[in-house]
């Protein structure tokens, strides 16, 4: 068995660099530690934190295909971030133009939670402490 500490951090791609940095930083919240243009890749890597861990690097490629969605495909489903008042988090969501689901509730834990998506169609999870 490996001994894993915690998730290191998780990768995306993205088809709009720009627009999924301003995503990632100004509805989501999460810094920029460094942002490194690889010219040889034609593509960014840029690494995001949230508060002092680090935890999604964002890439982008020249063209990437789109990210299959329906029916759900074999891997990453989805991204979760724990929130404290999902109340709070509508009314932020709703003042920054984020569509979103319904409120709903977890069958097992009781918990509220809903899902929106970043501007490439990756489902984005908030879930309530």
């Amino acid at each position: 068995m490996l001994h894993l500490n915690k998730v290191h951090h998780i990768a995306i791609i993205c088809s709009d660099y720009r627009l999924s940095l301003d995503f990632y930083t100004r509805v989501l919240g999460l810094k920029v530690v460094a942002e490194h243009y690889r010219e040889t890749r034609q593509s960014y890597k840029t690494d995001l934190a949230l508060g002092k861990d680090y935890v999604i690097e964002l890439f982008s490629f020249p063209s990437p295909p789109p990210r299959p969605t329906h029916p759900e495909a074999a891997g990453l489903r989805h991204l979760a971030f724990e929130v404290d008042s999902m109340a709070e988090t509508v009314h932020e969501l709703d003042a920054l133009g984020v569509a979103h689901e319904e409120v709903r509730t977890d069958e097992y834990t009781g918990k509220r939670f809903l899902f929106f998506q970043d501007p490439d169609g990756l489902p984005i999870e908030v879930y309530e402490k």
